[in-house]
């Protein structure tokens, strides 16, 4: 889990390099506002489903979830490299260089994200916001 001081603003970029063990079923990465619980992004790879689902949960409950990615990086024994840059009015997500989803803000306030829990089948190897 890593602190977001300052919360999140435009062009900010989190970085989050990992390696996904063979036996992994899925991972989170969350952007979450602490004080409220409310997650701006929810960043959901289930590799045994081989889908990287999208979502955002405000005022308790879930908004609708996004799956369609050109290409899933987040296969059993893969290392990843994943680039998150909040823009104006979206998140802009980059996996090992290449553009792999736009997520619309829900949370308008995106600026009150100052966390991001990372949990599940994975090892960090590089974090960086």
């Amino acid at each position: 889990m890593g602190d977001c001081k300052g919360g999140l603003i435009a062009r900010r970029t989190i970085i989050i390099k990992g390696y996904i063990p063979p036996t992994a079923k899925s991972f989170v990465i969350n952007f979450k506002v602490g004080s409220s619980g409310d997650v701006a992004l929810h960043i959901n790879p289930r590799v045994t489903e081989g889908a990287v689902v999208r979502n955002s949960f405000l005022n308790g409950s879930w908004g609708s979830e996004e799956r369609k990615v050109p290409y899933n990086p987040f296969g059993p024994g893969q290392f990843f490299d994943l680039s998150v840059r909040c823009g104006a009015d979206r998140f802009k997500v980059y996996a090992n260089g290449q553009h792999l989803f736009d997520f619309s803000h829900s949370l308008s306030a995106f600026q009150r994200v100052d966390l991001v829990e990372i949990h599940g089948d994975v090892t960090l190897s590089y974090f960086q916001i």
